[in-house]
């Protein structure tokens, strides 16, 4: 799969984490721009804040972390996303996503239809389009020659099968969880096959060229050029998984655009997310040498 350069842009939701330690900056596409960022990466984010203090802090973070806020619209009326974190006996999150909020409403710009047509990558997730408008706006930011990679993040009740399928139908590359890769099989009664069989049935239902599966402590899966690769993912004392799959995903992308070979790029995906998951919050402190420690398995 070639990639006609390494810009890239992220589209989609920035927002507060609410966790029960304090507040931490969020959302995916945010997370996996400030990772690719961290590793050395030319990375832009795309979405909206309001006219407020949260938002002015975000776009504050986002500067002292290197990453450019061009892209970062402003709502007269909407707020800033804040999103409550409730963590679980073994840290594992589940959130209560408030709306409407600024990122509900990213408008179609012609700097952001140039960002994104001369972009090598753009990355995308599912629950940013749960709005008719963000939605129409990325459906358009997709029209172009570039890779696409969409994140599945369903968060019910924003995992409408008509809306992600749309999303599908512009993507070459797809990074979903193993929950979620059982909602595509029970959306077309395919639940009954074993795990490889259904990706296989995925890439091919949707004309994908890379899937990604992971499995939180578990690891992770990866179908490419019709083999798999798997990877049974590095033991952490686990802080919190706030951004571990954003982190993932940040691995994996930098590694495969570092020309890495497939079994080489997972196990980094999986040795940054397992950083990420033994540190609170989703964006902590990069640290090249704790990964490759992890990596060593040190």
């Amino acid at each position: 799969m070639e990639i006609k350069n390494n810009e890239i842009l992220c589209i989609g939701e920035v927002l507060w984490d609410r966790l029960p330690s304090g507040a931490k900056p969020g959302g995916a596409p945010m997370n996996v721009a400030l990772h690719l960022n961290a590793i050395g990466l030319d990375v832009a984010i795309a979405s909206r804040i309001g006219e407020d203090d949260p938002g002015n802090k975000l776009k504050d973070f986002l500067k002292s972390s290197g990453v450019t806020t061009k892209y970062i619209q402003t709502d007269e009326f909407l707020p800033t996303s804040e999103v409550l974190v409730h963590l679980d006996d073994n840290n594992n999150a589940t959130y209560e996503i408030c709306e409407p909020v600024a990122w509900d409403s990213i408008l179609l710009t012609e700097e952001l239809i140039n960002k994104a047509k001369n972009s090598g990558l753009v990355i995308y997730g599912t629950l940013a389009s749960r709005n008719p408008l963000t939605r129409k706006t990325l459906l358009k930011l997709l029209d172009n020659d570039g890779i696409k990679l969409i994140d599945v993040n369903f968060r019910k009740p924003y995992d409408s099968k008509e809306v992600v399928e749309k999303l599908l139908e512009k993507t070459d590359i797809v990074k979903l969880n193993d929950d979620e890769l059982v909602v595509f099989a029970q959306w077309y009664d395919k639940h009954k096959y074993d795990e490889k069989s259904l990706i296989k049935w995925f890439v091919s239902h949707y004309n994908i060229k890379m899937v990604c599966v992971t499995k939180g402590e578990n690891g992770a899966l990866l179908y490419c050029d019709g083999k798999f690769y798997e990877h049974s993912g590095f033991k952490v004392n686990a802080v919190d998984t706030v951004g571990a799959g954003d982190a993932f995903l940040a691995g994996l992308i930098a590694s495969l655009l570092n020309k890495k070979e497939p079994a080489d790029a997972l196990a980094f995906a999986c040795a940054t997310g397992a950083f990420v998951a033994s540190k609170a919050g989703a964006t902590p402190r990069y640290d090249m040498a704790e990964i490759n420690e992890i990596l060593s398995g040190n």
